[in-house]
């Protein structure tokens, strides 16, 4: 039998939001939770890191890709997964977007605008989808 766990008893997550060159970075997951597959750089946040680290050491280890926190977008109780999730607006300081792990990711993809319900067909966070639609659009 499992045990189910509630936002607030499993360890947080951190995604990674990094627009770049007018595209937004994704990665497709090698195992998918529910429905998701495509989503942010992300993973759990360790104890005594803050939401912006985790996410900012998350794309390193999965992408390669060296990011900095620009700013926190929110944070929300994912409703696919249940599990508590903080977006964090990231630029790129160096590096190129690659699987870097192999075991989690199965590929990366710079996504322009308006090619994201391809990947996402379920919608953006709204302040994600906020912040997305001002860094992207024109």
């Amino acid at each position: 039998m499992t045990q189910q766990h509630t936002a607030e008893e499993q360890p947080a997550v951190a995604a990674a939001v990094i627009v770049h060159e007018g595209r937004v970075l994704l990665v497709r997951r090698r195992v998918s939770e529910g429905n998701l597959s495509w989503q942010f750089p992300a993973g759990k946040v360790e104890p005594g890191e803050t939401r912006e680290d985790a996410a900012v050491r998350e794309t390193g280890e999965e992408t390669g890709l060296h990011v900095s926190a620009v700013k926190l977008l929110g944070e929300r109780v994912h409703p696919a997964t249940g599990r508590r999730i903080s977006y964090t607006a990231c630029e790129v300081i160096s590096g190129t977007a690659h699987v870097a792990a192999a075991e989690e990711v199965a590929e990366v993809a710079w996504v322009s605008l308006a090619d994201i319900p391809q990947y996402v067909p379920y919608g953006l966070y709204d302040p994600v989808q906020h912040h997305l639609d001002a860094t992207l659009a024109g």
